[in-house]
């Protein structure tokens, strides 16, 4: 498995960083790589007046990621310093702390300048992540426990760190299928609805079947607006198929939903129209 950055590698502050403290300033206060060895294992850290808010995901607090496509995600915070913001710095991660990470995702840029001098009101800082399952997820990642470390360097060398800016859900994508049959049916008759539940597989690189979860089938009756849940169907504990029989009564569209789990994301299909005669 390649990862961009190593878990072992995410132990040192470069991985956070990706700052040398210059040799001038070095003697007078440990800041980038420096602050990191000074902290002697506290990763949030502060040295000076610089102070960071405002951190965010533009995914929100779940991260959802297929089996093919590249996720991109953006980390976003404000930051500001008397002496103005120099460099910042964002990193994914998943642990209890930084320095023993468990699993770790780069920026796409090792550090970045922020929009605005940072000086007198707070400059927006940004930096993007572009994850690729094929390279950098396995299945044991999925769910919580993956946080953002953001850093903000000050132009006089000043630094905040916080280790665990935000907290997130890594999840693995889902699909969902249904069929409902006959069509048309007699009135009165039975209707049987069949479907499949599938998730992303980080290292097959596919979908795979989704056992023993629950579905809701869900019915909408002809010029309705709302899906109303008609009952709970289960996938088997071998195999990603759905199946329930229903009685025709009226015109309307059958659908499966899937709410999720701790580390697949929701699902809902489009529905199948049924024409009751």
């Amino acid at each position: 498995m390649r990862f961009r950055v190593s878990a072992a590698v995410v132990t040192g502050a470069v991985a956070l960083t990706g700052f040398a403290a210059p040799s001038a300033q070095a003697d007078e206060k440990p800041f980038g790589a420096s602050a990191f060895k000074a902290a002697a294992g506290a990763f949030d850290i502060s040295y000076g007046n610089t102070k960071i808010s405002d951190v965010s995901l533009s995914t929100g607090k779940t991260v959802l990621v297929g089996t093919t496509q590249l996720k991109k995600v953006t980390v976003t915070f404000k930051a500001i310093d008397h002496s103005g913001i120099d460099l910042a710095a964002a990193h994914l991660w998943r642990g209890d702390k930084v320095d023993t990470a468990t699993a770790a995702i780069a920026s796409d840029q090792d550090e970045v300048k922020c929009s605005g001098s940072g000086k007198t009101s707070k400059a927006t800082c940004k930096l993007t992540f572009t994850i690729d399952p094929r390279s950098e997820l396995i299945n044991s990642y999925a769910g919580g426990g993956w946080k953002v470390a953001v850093m903000a360097l000050a132009k006089d060398g000043d630094l905040r760190l916080i280790e665990k800016a935000q907290s997130f859900n890594l999840k693995r994508g889902s699909q969902i299928s249904v069929n409902a049959a006959p069509e048309p049916v007699k009135k009165g008759a039975n209707i049987t609805v069949t479907g499949t539940l599938t998730r992303a597989d980080w290292e097959a690189g596919k979908y795979v079947g989704y056992t023993k979860q629950p579905v809701q089938l869900q019915f909408r009756k002809k010029g309705a607006k709302t899906f109303t849940t008609v009952k709970t169907v289960k996938t088997s504990s071998t195999s990603r198929d759905l199946k329930t029989t229903v009685k025709a009564t009226v015109d309307g569209t059958y659908r499966y939903s899937f709410a999720g789990t701790s580390t697949t994301a929701p699902v809902t299909n489009g529905g199948d129209f049924v024409d009751v005669r």
